[in-house]
């Protein structure tokens, strides 16, 4: 409370001052939001209608009473219960800074009280982490798949990816919650100007009126610890997994290698700028804003077509969805 009487509001100097430029990121990036908004919502919608992907529909809103009830609704393909909540993150992770960027574009100035900056920071970490944790869940159940065919359905029961989820959810609430324990410990006695469109520890730590060295090392052993063991974790499940399909058919490894390969895209896009950003010393580069862009509106946006355009059974049950509504809307 000693830090707000001080600071009140944070003054954000967006992606650029040049008015032409912000008229056109404005444009660029609401198409992106749209679609990265409208995409998930549709990959959930689909997931949750089509019985054969899910199993139960009631099973995603009723996923952890299979803590307590083995006789709960049965969960059809674990990896699209992982996929919805991937769907879910990345919808929430890029509205915590799309709206405000996309506002700010035609605003004269651009400021967020201190109060919402610390929302914003705990949100950016809170699904940014469940990204992160469901990302390394979805390589765990494809390594499971194929490496462990004959004891997948044992392996991946419903209890299982319902404590998985339940364990994503604990983790990154404690995540983020360290990250705002952290920031608050910093006294902001001015100034209140960041080089940044979204608040995020790296930029607000530097207006600390104090030192903060230490502190920019608990991010990195934090923010930073988590988007790289993330990375390693992935990159080692999916070497094995590339490393047993020698011993698969020809039909089998076309299968795998499109499952992988999206996945593996997603993983580079995600984790290299998140990598970049918490994982060095307090330095900052012209770079940063740009760096963020793809890890916070770029690569939210991709996940939807990444998982759709490479995925058969979810493309084909999209299309049944469509066609039924359109039916049911002419008769």
């Amino acid at each position: 409370m000693e830090n707000q009487s001080h600071v009140t509001e944070i003054i954000l100097l967006g992606l650029s001052q040049n008015a032409n430029i912000q008229k056109m990121a404005f444009i660029i990036f609401l198409v992106f939001y749209l679609a990265n908004v409208g995409g998930s919502l549709f990959i959930v919608v689909t997931i949750i209608c089509t019985p054969s992907l899910l199993g139960s529909p009631m099973y995603f809103f009723l996923a952890f009473l299979s803590l307590l009830d083995p006789t709960s609704p049965t969960l059809g393909s674990p990896v699209y219960f992982f996929l919805t909540y991937l769907s879910i993150a990345d919808s929430c992770f890029s509205t915590t800074t799309a709206p405000k960027l996309i506002v700010d574009n035609l605003s004269h100035k651009n400021t967020i009280s201190f109060d919402e900056c610390m929302i914003q920071v705990f949100a950016l970490h809170f699904f940014g982490c469940m990204e992160i944790l469901v990302l390394v869940l979805m390589a765990y159940d494809r390594f499971v798949a194929i490496c462990k065919p004959l004891h997948y359905s044992v392996i991946m029961n419903q209890r299982v990816c319902a404590i998985l989820i339940l364990l994503a959810w604990v983790g990154s609430f404690l995540h983020s919650i360290a990250q705002i324990i952290l920031i608050l410990s910093v006294p902001f006695c001015g100034p209140n100007v960041i080089d940044h469109y979204f608040c995020d520890l790296p930029p607000l730590l530097r207006l600390g009126c104090m030192d903060t060295y230490v502190l920019n090392l608990l991010v990195v052993f934090n923010s930073g610890a988590v988007c790289s063991v993330g990375f390693v974790l992935l990159m080692i499940s999916y070497t094995i997994i590339l490393h047993s399909l020698r011993n698969h058919s020809a039909e089998g490894k076309r299968k795998a290698l499109s499952t992988c390969s999206s996945h593996i895209i997603v993983v580079l896009i995600f984790f290299g700028p998140c990598i970049f950003i918490y994982t060095r010393p307090p330095t900052t580069f012209s770079l940063d804003k740009l760096v963020s862009v793809f890890y916070t509106i770029i690569t939210p946006f991709l996940n939807p077509l990444i998982y759709t355009l490479r995925n058969a059974e979810v493309k084909n049950a999209m299309k049944k969805l469509c066609s039924t509504r359109v039916t049911s809307g002419d008769k």
